[in-house]
């Protein structure tokens, strides 16, 4: 047997060396412990020599909360900031080098757009009174202040509560650039704290002068011109070099409201906006009294242009599509063919204007836009807001807003997809997915409906009892994109009723797939694009990709069927058309903050919102009243002297809602009573009446036949 001694004392000398290891870890420790102790004694026996009593320990208290608010401010700072400053990637110092002059569909010219459209005139090279009115009345502190003047914003309150109206602006010429720049005109907390964080980074960036020259090159000068020089050729058809003080002051007068002060618009306010810069040179003691005299005695005169009223929103959409298809050619000096209607673009913008104005205070509305795209695909107008010169953010084509129950239709067409039809019963009762319960908007339930009364009566509970139960929301957001919704559409359950963002382009082109028999891919705004020398780049006809097909053409019969019901007797009621049939679908938010119609005829889709800026909430404001109201006066007009189309599936393209009404209520009083046969729609189409009409009027207008005169008189002759 093996001697088991040699084991125990091997485990004796482990057992020893931990106890040692262990005896040496007490001891460190303590000895650690120790030292602390005695340097924290030591420090605050050195510190105790710092110590203050009385009025100067309440110094040092707020000198040491100062110094904190500081340090976490600085890091609230650096945070606001981050996002700032991520705009300023890229190469934004390089101007737009594509110069384009945009064509209507009919070959008429309407504007320009690209710097290089007009040549830059250096600062040093401008007459000194041009740059003087512009400082004046702009920023007469600029080369004083490092991107915010704060004294000016002082002043400009104090002004502003005198006349108890805003009459000064408090931005500097430099906050005025980086908004030019960089962002947008939406007034927004978020906006306005970036456009000071990106003042003072041009300020570090760019000498006073090069800010300037920026400024007086992409500032927005109505009448479609951008930049001081082409405005300049604009209304006066001279170069900047040759401007004397009374033109000078009336273009820096257009600055801060060029649409407002245009003088081919409003020459008697252009006037006397730049007799106000006039006195602005006066008071800020760049010119005497005596020097500006004769420019208020000879105020400047313009060169008739008409009343010529740019489509900007447009043209600043279509530009954008420009640079895209023209990226790869190398040229970049074009002329674009567009697909814009002005009759078509005005009529839109009066509608928004005339309701806005007539009902903009009793529903707390202060914006709206549009988007008006014809069966083939055409873009024929946009209206990005109600004044582009106040605001050039272009709600029609960038403001994503949630839109309500006018998302439903791509969950309704989704369902079409998947095998149910208008008669499918859903039940409308109370459902719960997770924490979520939507209602109603009447809070109440009726039971078992079919799809077409759920749709027609924008029930809640059955597009969300259809996504949970037998969609889910993946084919769902599949479908609103392929049917041409461009903005991120949200996978969160609560998209199915419309709280994911989308622009009103992305409504309209979604819309008219309906219109479009099932058919994408169709929506453009340039036709053409050829060279000054007529080489052609371009041509839509040719060079764009092929539609394709994302409705079956029972889907689309079966939405069709539907969706034309909703103006009729549905929530869309003012949105019908007389003696042409449309269909539709209205679209509030929560809170009523924003409001939307969606509708098509066989010829036409358009699509509306009215909502505010600020996101701020209307007064009760549905997609049943004021946006319907607005699509019914310019789709109306629309539709005068065409040939109108029928929509996909739809049998009668021309029925009269009254008279459908009057029929409807002939019926229930029984036969007895007479029907009045004078609202009837038309039997004929418009080219057939027209040709009928021609012909009658060649009839009445033909010279009186003579009869031949009787055998009698011809013997006695």
């Amino acid at each position: 047997m093996e001697n088991p001694i040699p084991p125990r004392k091997k485990r004796g000398r482990i057992s020893a060396g931990l106890l040692a290891f262990d005896a040496w870890l007490d001891s460190s420790l303590y000895e650690l412990r120790f030292r602390a102790q005695q340097f924290w004694e030591n420090a605050t026996i050195f510190f105790r020599r710092f110590r203050v009593k009385g009025w100067r320990r309440g110094v040092i208290e707020v000198l040491s909360e100062s110094f904190t608010m500081a340090a976490g401010g600085s890091v609230v700072m650096l945070a606001l900031a981050m996002p700032a400053f991520q705009e300023t990637t890229g190469n934004w110092r390089n101007q737009d080098d594509f110069a384009v002059t945009f064509l209507d569909r009919y070959g008429n010219e309407i504007g320009q757009r690209g710097i290089i459209q007009r040549d830059s005139v250096p600062v040093d090279e401008m007459p000194d009174h041009v740059i003087k009115a512009v400082l004046a009345t702009e920023d007469r502190r600029f080369f004083e202040h490092y991107g915010i003047d704060f004294l000016g914003l002082v002043r400009a309150m104090s002004e502003n509560v005198r006349a108890n109206s805003v009459v000064q602006g408090g931005s500097s010429l430099t906050q005025q650039l980086a908004k030019n720049l960089f962002l947008t005109n939406e007034r927004t907390v978020e906006r306005k704290v970036k456009e000071a964080f990106l003042s003072i980074w041009l300020e570090s960036n760019l000498s006073k002068k090069e800010i300037l020259q920026l400024y007086l090159d992409r500032a927005y000068m109505g009448g479609g011109t951008f930049g001081i020089a082409a405005a300049a050729d604009f209304y006066f058809g001279k170069q900047v070099k040759d401007l004397n003080l009374a033109e000078a002051a009336m273009l820096a007068g257009l600055f801060k409201a060029p649409t407002k002060y245009a003088p081919h618009i409003n020459l008697p306010a252009a006037r006397a906006r730049a007799n106000v810069v006039l006195s602005n040179l006066v008071q800020a003691g760049f010119m005497t009294e005596g020097q500006v005299l004769s420019a208020r005695l000879h105020p400047a005169d313009i060169v008739d242009r008409g009343d010529r009223k740019s489509p900007d929103y447009f043209l600043d959409w279509a530009f954008d599509e420009v640079k895209k298809i023209a990226a790869k050619s190398g040229i970049h000096s074009l002329v674009a063919r567009t697909t814009i209607d002005m009759n078509i673009q005005k009529a839109a913008e009066e509608s928004v204007e005339f309701h806005l104005r007539q009902f903009g205070k009793e529903y707390h509305v202060t914006e709206g836009a549009v988007v008006v795209i014809e069966t083939n695909g055409a873009v024929r107008a946009i209206v990005g807001g109600r004044d582009y010169g106040a605001s050039q953010f272009n709600r029609a084509t960038r403001a994503q807003r949630q839109t309500g129950s006018s998302f439903k239709p791509y969950v309704y067409a989704t369902a079409m997809e998947n095998g149910f039809t208008p008669e499918s019963v859903i039940s409308d009762g109370p459902i719960s997915w997770g924490a979520w319960s939507p209602k109603n908007y009447t809070r109440g339930y009726s039971g078992r409906m079919t799809l077409s009364t759920a749709l027609i009566k924008s029930i809640n509970t059955v597009p969300v009892r259809l996504a949970k139960d037998h969609l889910s929301i993946p084919p769902i957001k599949a479908m609103a994109e392929a049917m041409g919704v461009e903005s991120p559409v949200s996978s969160h359950k609560t998209m199915v009723l419309g709280t994911s963002g989308l622009t009103v382009m992305d409504q309209a082109t979604g819309y008219s797939v309906l219109a479009q028999n099932g058919i994408v891919g169709t929506r453009h705004g340039i036709t053409q694009l050829v060279t000054h020398s007529g080489q052609l780049i371009y041509d839509y006809s040719k060079d764009a990709p092929p539609p394709h097909r994302v409705l079956s053409e029972q889907a689309v019969a079966s939405m069709n069927s539907i969706m034309v019901q909703i103006p009729e007797v549905g929530t869309a009621r003012k949105a019908a058309l007389s003696n042409i049939r449309s269909a539709g679908k209205t679209g509030t938010t929560q809170s009523y903050r924003d409001a939307w119609y969606i509708g098509y005829t066989g010829n036409y889709t358009a699509a509306v919102w009215l909502g505010n800026d600020d996101f701020s909430t209307t007064n009760n404001m549905t997609g049943g009243s004021l946006p319907a109201m607005v699509w019914q006066r310019f789709m109306a007009y629309a539709h005068q002297n065409i040939d109108l189309k029928p929509i996909p599936g739809i049998k009668d393209p021309y029925v009269d809602p009254a008279a459908i009404a009057k029929a409807e209520d002939a019926a229930k009083n029984g036969p007895q009573q007479a029907v009045d046969t004078s609202d009837r729609p038309p039997v004929l189409s418009s080219t057939t009446t027209r040709a009928l009409r021609d012909i009658a009027d060649v009839f009445h207008k033909a010279p009186a036949i003579v009869a031949p005169p009787e055998p009698e008189t011809l013997s006695a002759l």
